[in-house]
């Protein structure tokens, strides 16, 4: 059939930019090439260098009649991708130039012979981007007149596939964006101009220390029992440095299965494993240029701390199932409430992390160390709580309320202290609150007073060791083995530990702990 060139390039130009999505161009392309060409399939693929995923197939997309098999969307081999950019027009991959250029093994004639295709190169500015590629059944089905007819489309076909490349970026960056946006709407936290309590009285040497390490971009340690504040100070350090308009992502370390930890922090490639869909960030990415708080970092298991000190060496990550290395930016703040140097030293703690993250610590008082502070902390969780349970009007606090509270030890510390709050809230929504939950026998137990010795003297050395291991077995329920244990406190070995206890009759194991120290 005779063609038209004039014809021919305005129909396929109207039907090159006739959508945004390549594979309906693409096949509206072919039904209509179809009728000057013998053609069953269309395949349009990037350049290595182009292609977004470098480590995934370069295909764009691929359409087919149904006659022929979709057995050619895959990368050629190097010497083949070597050999297609030294090519500048439209040619017959299986004409006898091709042949004798390429001089292609014993299997790649045998597909010759089998099938015919045409190679159209895409070119932008002179830069090779891509390639069209015509496939159909049987051998010699192309001529050098086809190749010719499509010298004319090819600057369409281009900008097509340079559009489709700028599209498909433009889609990742929005649902990066969007990804983003869920992620840190679900992780938001409160802004540091809320105030940290306390932090001009019991908790004023920790803000000075805010203050003076916020502003630089120093990896900080956070030491302090459980419910003592920890997040909220991250926060505060976060807010008062430079970062402050960047991400502050957090991760507790000991709440996820040490098999998906290194997902959590590096994220992962499409295909890494089963179920990986699409490619996931993980929280140093989403943490870049801001800060990532890394809470709990004691339960941090040992194969993974390794990978942890590489990226806080190299500054650099891998997400699982890919290999190439991705810069961060991203300012280290974590938190334990365990001794990570004799973790480290028992060599269940990397002791070359431990450096790197012991650059300045900030130890945070427990409550029963900062009293004063409890009156402010029971006004806060006052107003707090009663706009969380719709109460307009916050109860007042009874006469000799704030005495009982500030006379508790506080096992469980500022979190303790809310929990108690928001309970009395609901037993008297009407207030005033009395905090009678609170029984004077707790008081007795949480503040026992150091006694003397039998006549009245100072303590003798097996008393004085007395005293402090009941009152460390009291502030862990009388745990004394793993995390948080008395021994872990005391820093011995928990056998260690146990045979003192025999030598000096305290009570322990599965048998009743007594109401305070009986040294």
């Amino acid at each position: 059939m005779a063609v038209d060139e004039e014809e021919f390039f305005r129909e396929m130009t109207l039907r090159v930019s006739s959508s945004l999505d390549i594979k309906v161009v693409l096949e509206r392309v072919l039904r209509y090439m179809q009728e000057y060409i013998p053609l069953n399939q269309l395949h349009l693929s990037y350049t290595m260098d182009v292609c977004p995923d470098k480590s995934h197939n370069h295909c764009v997309a691929l359409v087919s009649d149904g006659t022929y098999p979709d057995r050619h969307c895959t990368p050629p081999t190097k010497r083949f991708w070597a050999w297609l950019r030294e090519q500048q027009k439209p040619f017959v991959i299986n004409d006898a130039f091709a042949v004798n250029a390429y001089q292609p093994t014993p299997d790649e004639i045998e597909e010759m012979n089998r099938t015919s295709s045409l190679l159209v190169p895409l070119r932008i500015d002179s830069k090779l981007i891509g390639f069209l590629w015509l496939w159909a059944m049987g051998a010699n089905r192309f001529t050098s007149d086809h190749a010719e007819l499509l010298e004319a489309v090819v600057g369409p076909f281009a900008l097509a596939l340079f559009n489709a490349n700028s599209y498909g970026t433009l889609l990742k960056h929005r649902d990066i964006l969007i990804d983003d946006k869920q992620f840190l709407n679900k992780e938001l936290v409160s802004q540091a101009g809320d105030g940290i309590i306390g932090g001009n009285s019991g908790l004023r040497n920790v803000m000075e220390m805010v203050q003076q390490v916020g502003r630089q971009n120093t990896t900080v340690l956070l030491v302090g029992e459980t419910g003592t504040g920890k997040e909220g100070i991250a926060n505060a350090i976060h807010f008062s440095s430079p970062r402050n308009k960047g991400p502050f992502i957090k991760i507790n370390c000991g709440a996820i299965a040490e098999s998906l930890i290194d997902d959590e922090l590096f994220g992962h490639e499409k295909g890494a494993f089963t179920g990986a869909v699409t490619e996931r960030r993980g929280r140093f990415e989403r943490a870049n240029g801001g800060t990532l708080f890394l809470d709990e970092i004691g339960e941090l298991p040992l194969q993974s701390q390794v990978r942890l000190l590489r990226v806080l060496q190299s500054k650099m990550i891998s997400r699982v199932g890919g290999e190439k290395p991705i810069p961060v930016d991203v300012r280290i703040i974590a938190a334990t409430n365990r001794n990570l140097k004799q973790m480290a030293a028992e060599r269940r703690f990397r002791e070359h992390l431990w450096f790197r993250l012991n650059v300045f610590p900030i130890i945070l008082p427990p409550l029963r160390q900062r009293q004063e502070d409890v009156p402010a902390l029971v006004r806060h969780f006052v107003a707090l709580k009663s706009r969380e349970l719709n109460i307009a009007v916050p109860p007042t606090i009874a006469p000799g309320a704030y005495e009982r509270l500030m006379s508790y030890g506080w096992p469980g510390n500022v979190r303790e202290l809310e929990n108690l709050v928001e309970r009395e809230l609901i037993w008297h929504r009407s207030g005033p609150l009395r905090f009678d939950s609170l029984q004077p026998d707790d008081i007795c137990r949480a503040t026992v007073p150091i006694p003397e010795g039998p006549v009245g003297g100072p303590l003798n050395l097996d008393e004085a060791m007395c005293l402090h291991i009941s009152k460390v077995l009291h502030m862990t329920r009388g745990k004394i083995h793993g995390p948080g244990g008395a021994a872990e406190l005391l820093g011995i070995n928990p056998n260690t530990l146990r045979g003192r206890m025999r030598h000096l009759g305290i009570l322990h194991g599965h048998r009743k702990m007594p109401a305070g120290p009986s040294c």
